[in-house]
């Protein structure tokens, strides 16, 4: 309902908001209220140095990946996030993952250090089990780990447990080293402490990825008796399967849960137990194992879901490849070396560029723009669509592996970077809407209506090019950043 009040028409706010998708909301500041307008729901982070492969993957250190819904879990076994973004079962999405990694490598270099308790390290610090009549524990020194570790046995009987009582709040990222036997298990009782509920985290020798029961959740860790690091999340873990019991919705604050007790069951042994606020660097780097045991040989890293892209193109059928999973995958992969010096890892980096350079048509991701400008394509769809911020991603995992190789080295992933940002500067004007930025060019490859980037795509697109303003002085850069930066504040292009 509109309202006139003289020369002015007053207008619901909720018909603006739709009409113009522009935003806004009542806030209180000194017992006055307030409407803040906004023309973007997003943020553009303008970058206060040169950007640097060594250091935080653009604006990463604000992700937190695997608190997204179409995240089904972190799996047990590999340490990474299960995808359910286009296939409801649950894949490893390449991109998914490397976006994982970047996202806990950058955090590390931006957080304060974490607090970290010791529960037990078969040292300084030895906790006190707690032994069962029909079970036993004991302490030795093993030599592939190169530490004392506890080896503990108990019976099938429920009740028999080796088990200790803690009482940790706020820290919730758990880690340890465990070998078990068949079926053995390892849980972790978990208490709401303003409620009288208990959550049992159970890490079991399986196979399965996760599966629940009532206010038990299963984790499986895999079947090999041999010693593996696990890390795990507690909060997360434990949202994941409330999410399987259709209770996505519930609120797990950190500061309303605590850890009760540590619970082995079965046969085998566990060494250097801690609790900590957080374990960047073991999941950045289960992120960049995963990447080395599961590239393909040509380099690659198969999407194994059916992805619909769009109308008049044929589906990717899984097994597809993508550009931006390959330059993630490299700008993980070049930090891992960077930080590991394990050659392993820049061989694999190194391998990732051969996609690159194969055509869309052949099962690459590589397609032209007038048989002159190469794209690398987030999506190889024939005809290409060109996808702008995908394409910009695999530049930088181009520049980290280049930068990671030795700057004053002539190599293969320099001559794609710089090949790659001739054709950025080329097309980017084709992107420009005056109002805001394409997602993609399908309305000229396709000949269909245009695909607009929506507001948070858009505010990606304005930090990658103010950071490759940074790395190249073409005006084009940063004058069109400023410019699709003015989009969000309510500016347009001049019209006739």
């Amino acid at each position: 309902m509109c309202r006139r009040d003289h020369d002015e028409v007053y207008m619901p706010f909720s018909f603006i908001h739709k009409y113009f998708e522009v935003y806004g909301k009542i806030s209180s500041s000194d017992s006055t209220d307030k409407f803040e307008w906004s023309h973007s729901y997003s943020k553009v982070y303008h970058p206060k140095k040169k950007y640097d492969p060594h250091g935080t993957f653009t604006t990463f250190e604000n992700y937190n990946v695997e608190v997204r819904d179409r995240v089904k879990c972190i799996s047990g076994i590999e340490g990474v996030p299960v995808s359910t973004q286009w296939e409801p079962k649950g894949f490893f999405y390449p991109t998914q993952i490397a976006q994982f990694g970047l996202a806990h490598y950058s955090k590390n270099l931006t957080e304060p250090e974490p607090r970290v308790k010791v529960i037990d390290d078969g040292d300084k610090n030895l906790e006190n089990w707690i032994v069962s009549k029909d079970a036993s524990i004991s302490r030795e020194f093993d030599t592939e780990l190169k530490s004392n570790i506890i080896r503990f046995t108990t019976t099938e009987h429920p009740s028999s447990q080796v088990w200790c009582k803690v009482n940790i709040s706020q820290d919730f990222v758990l880690s340890l080293d465990v070998r078990l036997k068949p079926n053995s298990s390892l849980t972790v009782v978990l208490q709401n402490k303003d409620k009288k509920e208990t959550v049992y985290l159970h890490y079991v020798t399986s196979t399965q990825l996760i599966y629940t029961l009532d206010e038990h959740i299963y984790y499986g860790i895999g079947i090999e008796y041999k010693w593996r690091r696990l890390t795990r999340d507690l909060i997360i873990d434990m949202q994941k399967g409330w999410a399987l019991l259709d209770k996505p919705k519930r609120k797990s604050p950190r500061n309303k849960f605590r850890i009760s007790s540590i619970i082995f069951s079965g046969n085998g042994s566990a060494a250097n137990i801690r609790v900590s606020t957080s374990e960047h660097m073991a999941h950045f780097f289960a992120a960049a194992r995963w990447l080395v045991s599961t590239q393909r040989a040509r380099g690659g890293w198969p999407v194994k879901a059916r992805r619909r892209v769009a109308a008049r193109v044929p589906d990717l059928k899984a097994g597809w490849h993508s550009a931006m999973s390959q330059g993630h995958g490299i700008s993980v992969l070049a930090r891992a070396y960077h930080r590991s010096k394990d050659a392993s890892y820049l061989r694999a980096a190194q391998r990732a560029l051969h996609l690159l350079d194969v055509p869309s048509t052949a099962g690459g991701v590589k397609a032209m723009w007038m048989d002159k400008y190469v794209w690398y394509e987030e999506y190889p769809t024939k005809p290409p669509l060109f996808v702008l911020n995908g394409f910009i991603y695999t530049l930088l995992g181009l520049y980290d592996l280049h930068v990671i190789e030795g700057e004053n080295s002539i190599s293969l992933a320099k001559k794609m970077f710089d090949d790659g940002m001739i054709s950025l500067k080329t097309l980017l004007p084709i992107f420009d809407t005056g109002s805001g930025s394409f997602y993609d060019l399908r309305h000229i490859t396709l000949g269909v209506s245009p695909n607009l980037a929506r507001w948070d795509y858009h505010a990606t697109h304005v930090n990658q090019l103010y950071l490759l303003a940074g790395l190249d002085s073409d005006p084009i850069l940063i004058n069109t950043a400023k410019r699709w930066e003015g989009y969000m504040q309510g500016r347009r292009a001049a019209h006739n």
